[in-house]
């Protein structure tokens, strides 16, 4: 989002509000944006706790701490995902007049994205269904992604190394080591690596574990079974190398996917209120993903997905209608709105919307 508006703006002045938990501190600052911090941490947990006990007296005292920060800067607009931490925020802009656009990017909204819904001028979101559940003028924008335009699928896998006839998957839970994927994986080796070259993101706690099962594989397919604890600058290069992915539901990888054509196998995290079940629904039924409910994810299922590889109309069918649900525009799409609201300008249409996000239009 603030490469798209800063493209768009040379004078944009960008601020973040965050919490006191998570990763704004470091990646926000690193991209050069300045950082202040409410006395709020964001929730990841319903559980009774010490310092979920306090929380309530947390949000009492970042309201006015809120209303001080927009007071101040006057902002001629916010931009939010939603969650805890935004609350005080939006609520302070509302009571200040300062224009706020919430984007949501699951088709089940949380608690706090309804209540703040209610405090937004505009919505923007990844799924259409959303629209439905949430109050006030609402825009289908996508999911806001890194710019793939540029990655070149044969680079991308000769820099994998994988060959022009092969069929490769990548495999990966998300920012964390999951034990789930880990074990599916582990059961279907040695079977999944003649069938695919596989690139597998384990995570650094796994990575041992990963490595030994492939110096375990005989000579033949040991150099078919590729695992990596992280990838991050290459994760681009990954997703555009794979001809299919399995990964969790979360918006952005269902974007990223999307963004390249990839037929996807989705392994919902069955926690968050369902959440991802929900967007894994959604894509499944334009026919371009497989379900597997986590309880259900193991080796055997994760063979039974790799299958699609070998059914070239079924992996045709599938890539087609991954691409019919691109969004690359995404974040242009969500940055024009933004800005007609700092600007005080007519939102743009639903037409213009859809055209800016399906990078159709500028």
């Amino acid at each position: 989002m603030a490469r798209s508006l800063r493209e768009r703006r040379d004078d944009l002045d960008l601020r973040w509000i965050g919490g006191h938990r998570g990763l704004e501190a470091r990646v926000v600052a690193g991209a050069g944006i300045p950082v202040t911090r409410l006395m709020l941490r964001s929730l990841r947990t319903a559980d009774v706790s010490l310092p979920a006990l306090v929380d309530p007296v947390r949000l009492g005292a970042s309201f006015p701490q809120a209303m001080a920060l927009v007071g101040g800067l006057r902002p001629a607009a916010i931009f939010t995902t939603g969650g805890y931490v935004a609350l005080p925020v939006a609520a302070a802009a509302a009571a200040l007049r300062v224009p706020v656009l919430l984007w949501e990017g699951n088709v089940i909204p949380g608690r706090s994205v309804r209540a703040i819904a209610r405090l937004a001028r505009v919505v923007a979101v990844s799924f259409p269904e959303t629209c439905r559940r949430l109050p006030g003028r609402c825009h289908v924008t996508g999911t806001p992604i890194r710019d793939l335009a540029s990655v070149d699928r044969l680079a991308a896998r000769r820099h994998f190394e994988i060959p022009a006839d092969a069929r490769a998957v990548l495999i990966f839970g998300g920012s964390q080591a999951v034990q789930r994927f880990d074990s599916a994986v582990e059961q279907a080796l040695p079977e999944l690596a003649a069938r695919a070259i596989v690139v597998h993101v384990t995570g650094e706690s796994a990575y041992g574990a990963a490595l030994a099962r492939r110096e375990a594989l005989p000579d033949a397919l040991r150099e078919r079974y590729r695992p990596y604890p992280f990838l991050r600058e290459e994760m681009a290069d990954a997703l555009a190398a794979a001809d299919l992915v399995v990964g969790r539901a979360g918006s952005s990888t269902i974007a990223e996917v999307t963004a390249l054509g990839t037929p996807l196998v989705l392994v919902p995290y069955p926690h968050a209120a369902g959440h991802q079940a929900a967007n894994a629904r959604a894509v499944a039924e334009q026919g371009a993903a497989l379900v597997i409910a986590d309880e259900a994810f193991d080796g055997a299922a994760l063979l039974d997905a790799v299958g699609i590889l070998a059914d070239p109309r079924r992996h045709l069918e599938m890539s087609s209608a991954s691409r019919a649900l691109a969004r690359p525009g995404a974040a242009d799409a969500v940055a024009r709105l933004v800005l007609a609201l700092a600007d005080r300008l007519p939102l743009p249409s639903d037409e213009e919307v859809e055209a800016i996000s399906r990078g159709v239009a500028a």
